[in-house]
């Protein structure tokens, strides 16, 4: 049962289709291990056993009449809980919010059900998305499945967790700063940025400028791809939209590419230069890069004129919340008490795009950019938690510096792993490609995987 646990999600569909395993039986397989793991974790801030076996249960008994299903039939899956599902608690990670319970799906939750995926629960988020770690006033903290007393990232750290964990197949998170490839990167799963108007933010439309996006986290290349396949496309009223891909993402995995323009830093400006291990990681894929026939430069934008504008919009989400002060975390009250007015966020919304057209025009020049995704190893649950809030927003701006380029162009970008540091904690680097090229990005990403194969590890707890 272990075993199948940690199997792909692709595989784990197959073996569905083929009626080697029921739905009902591999929903019991990640329930079990919630129930086993969670409390250690704090993956799931809600687990919705009662309807996941019911679902699955229906599904098991339309396996038996029907030949035609959905790719990922049957497949359990988990939703981040800034993402609205009818019916089940959406917390934003508030306590506030407990019993706030949504009467719609978002967009993406539609194509995930479409898709046939079976939900197991809501994973756990920081306060409003804000942080990258997970640790909200009235939950426990998200914590990381290969060392426990380290954190899971945030604002996707339990869907990062739940994943590298074994408590569910593959995950649905969103990326607005960094936090689908963050958490990736801290718990060693591969985690895809989408391109602005690849996936559908309805019934909400524009939001913080669009830096804002859904995506998969996985254990394989494949399995986020194929997930990326389902959950794309246009809502009626999408103020951003992308054509579909000439193929499937999935079939991008099997493409064989012709040489690439590939830059890399591992020094971020204006923030300095990556730690050792988050160096070692990107060094480590310009090896493979250049063994792979790919054309390799050390170069990188210059971020500076990106800081202060990115910092007016990200936390602009404070106040678009629309909590009150006391009911707010510390850090998140301090940044609602910073937010000017409508006019000075649309300035700096203006001079965030200005710059983004500049770093755009900069991939006319390099097909793939990689990056740390962030510039240290992950930090300790609660390492930060008494710092004033200035100095924590410091730190955070200074952990993640590599992350906002992709969020506030539009930009796609992959968080992969490539190995392990000294205390036994993933290390991964980012590729940020071309717009809307996550094709590209997942075909190299598929290379590497191949050259660095990860799945086969699995971290200790649960196993």
């Amino acid at each position: 049962m272990t075993d199948l646990a940690f199997t792909s999600a692709l595989e784990l569909a197959k073996l569905i289709k083929n009626r080697e395993i029921s739905p009902s039986e591999l929903v019991q397989v990640y329930l079990d291990r919630i129930d086993s793991l969670n409390p250690q974790l704090g993956s799931y801030f809600t687990v919705t056993a009662d309807l996941a076996i019911a679902d699955a249960k229906a599904k098991t008994e339309q396996l038996a009449t029907s030949s035609e299903l959905p790719p990922f039939f049957g497949v359990p899956i988990s939703i981040k809980d800034l993402t609205p599902v009818a019916g089940i608690p959406c917390t934003y990670g508030n306590p506030a919010l407990m019993n706030n319970i949504p009467n719609h799906d978002a967009g993406v939750v539609t194509k995930i059900k479409q898709a046939g995926f079976t939900i197991l629960g809501k994973t756990a988020t920081c306060e409003l998305g804000s942080y990258p770690y997970t640790e909200p006033t009235g939950f426990p903290p998200a914590r990381n499945p290969w060392n426990l007393e380290y954190t899971a990232g945030g604002s996707s750290g339990g869907a990062a967790s739940s994943v590298a964990g074994g408590l569910c197949a593959i995950a649905h998170g969103s990326d607005g700063g960094g936090s689908i490839r963050g958490p990736a990167a801290c718990c060693g799963v591969v985690g895809i940025k989408s391109a602005r108007g690849r996936i559908t933010s309805a019934p909400v439309g524009d939001k913080l400028g669009g830096i804002g996006v859904h995506g998969p986290l996985a254990r394989t290349v494949s399995d986020a791809a194929a997930m990326l396949d389902v959950v794309s496309g246009y809502f009626t009223g999408d103020p951003y939209w992308l054509a579909p891909p000439e193929t499937s993402f999935l079939a991008a995995t099997q493409t064989q590419l012709s040489p690439l323009k590939i830059a890399f830093s591992t020094n971020i400006q204006p923030f300095g230069k990556a730690d050792d291990n988050c160096t070692n990681g990107v060094e480590k894929t310009v090896k493979f890069l250049s063994e792979l026939g790919h054309e390799i430069e050390e170069k990188s934008p210059d971020f500076s004129g990106l800081v202060e504008p990115f910092k007016i919009v990200w936390q602009s989400g404070v106040a678009a919340a629309g909590l009150p002060p006391e009911a707010l975390q510390p850090l998140n009250r301090w940044l609602l008490s910073r937010t000017g007015s409508a006019a000075e966020y649309l300035q700096a919304l203006g001079q965030m795009q200005i710059f983004s057209r500049q770093i755009i025009a900069w991939f006319d020049h390099f097909d793939v950019l990689v990056l740390p995704v962030y510039l240290h190893s992950p930090i300790r649950v609660g390492e930060w938690a008494n710092l004033s809030p200035e100095d924590i927003f410091d730190n955070i701006i200074k952990w993640i510096a590599p992350c906002p380029i992709a969020n506030a162009t539009g930009l796609p970008a992959i968080a992969i792993p490539t190995g392990f540091d000294d205390k036994g904690l993933p290390i991964s680097v980012q590729l940020i490609g071309k717009p809307a090229a996550e094709s590209t990005l997942i075909s190299l990403a598929a290379q590497l995987e191949a050259l660095n194969p990860w799945i086969q590890h699995r971290p200790l707890i649960g196993n």
